[in-house]
């Protein structure tokens, strides 16, 4: 039986992303991505801090959890093979077909491009631009390269651990155990493996959260559990987030020095299980919209970056409208452009492969990519 509450929890938190991005693409709060700002200090800023320590440790928590409910159902072999199409090759063919178009668009906004000699040959400048755009093409899908790479390690995982005793034994874990536990598995992992350059790149906090949702808060009974405190745990997600908001505020909450405080890895693990907990008790329920944005939330997450990158810039440089014009216009392109996007290329052939990991929609492979969806999300 399909657990509504965890689509539900997933498409909101790719909103989620898609409204953070938009804030930081105007941010003034020296968080890496900003076009520029419009005043020095700028309260919507405010927003950032408040969802940033927790929303990708989230996805992966909730990754986490729908993996062991396809690795229950599905071989290793049909579990990597989906996670192969969906994944690798949106993030990497992907960008090198589409996803260049964000770095374009960041490129230009930075001054990037004025470092090429004006007496470089065309046909070079073409070819210097658009290397120079796919290497910063990236963007949101650092998530998908990682979570790629981790379903990898889970199957190695299982097929060392054959008789899942880890599982087992995490299954049968007093649920406090696992709360307390969690606080000290995300601080420690915090501080481990994280990439010196790419800083988005936090191999040991989201491998730990992957882990914890598959071993741990995949267990109905944890997950019960959690729903009998999920107003206690709100209730203090909320608190401790207004208390980071307004502590953080005006800084770079996205810095590793932050993300490796205390205060930081306390308030992300409280409003993940907040928000597990408040998921599964107050929306395991289904209707055509909630259906519509659980279908669509992947290609939302996938190619709302280039629309934001377009729209921002073109916004920001040359549309003369108030600001808040500018961030509503923004966000309503950027939600709009990326269903069109997807609405459009999952009609495609070939396409669709590349920039989506959607293989043919014949009727006999409908079945396929359905069974694919199940892998892929749970």
């Amino acid at each position: 039986m399909r657990k509504h509450w965890i689509d539900n929890v997933r498409w909101t938190t790719v909103m989620t992303v898609v409204l953070y991005h938009v804030i930081t693409i105007f941010n003034s709060s020296r968080v890496f991505g900003s076009m520029g700002y419009f005043n020095r200090v700028q309260y919507q800023d405010a927003f950032m801090p408040l969802v940033y320590p927790w929303f990708m440790i989230l996805l992966y928590v909730v990754s986490g959890i729908s993996t062991r409910y396809a690795l229950d159902k599905y071989s290793h072999k049909e579990f990597i093979s989906s996670r192969t199409t969906k994944l690798l090759v949106p993030s990497t063919l992907g960008i090198l077909l589409f996803q260049w178009l964000q770095g374009y668009f960041n490129v230009l906004a930075a001054g990037g491009f004025d470092s090429i000699p004006k007496d470089t040959p065309a046909a070079a400048q073409i070819i210097t631009k658009y290397v120079l755009s796919v290497s910063f093409g990236i963007g949101p899908l650092w998530f998908i390269h990682l979570l790629w790479l981790f379903s990898l390690l889970i199957v190695m995982i299982r097929k060392i651990d054959k008789n899942d005793k880890l599982y087992s034994l995490s299954s049968k874990t007093n649920t406090v155990l696992v709360i307390a536990a969690g606080y000290l598995l995300i601080l420690g992992s915090s501080q481990i493996l994280n990439a010196p350059l790419l800083e988005v790149y936090r191999f040991g906090v989201y491998f730990m959260a992957f882990l914890i949702g598959y071993f741990f808060l995949s267990a109905d009974r944890i997950q019960d559990d959690l729903t009998k405190l999920a107003i206690p745990l709100g209730i203090a997600a909320a608190a401790l987030g207004v208390s980071y908001t307004i502590f953080y505020f005006g800084q770079n909450c996205t810095d590793l020095s932050v993300l490796r405080t205390v205060f930081t890895n306390v308030y992300a693990w409280t409003a993940v299980i907040a928000v597990i907990g408040c998921g599964k008790r107050f929306f395991d329920k289904e209707n055509k919209f909630t259906r519509y944005m659980s279908r669509i939330s992947w290609g939302i997450y996938t190619l709302h970056y280039v629309a934001i990158s377009i729209s921002a810039y073109y916004l920001y440089y040359f549309a003369p409208i108030p600001t808040f014009l500018i961030y509503l216009l923004t966000g309503i392109i950027t939600i709009a452009g990326s269903v069109g996007m997807y609405e459009l290329f999952s009609r495609i052939p070939v396409i669709r492969w590349i920039i989506l990991g959607i293989k043919k929609k014949d009727k006999k492979i409908k079945k396929q990519n359905k069974k694919n969806k199940e892998i892929t999300e749970g």
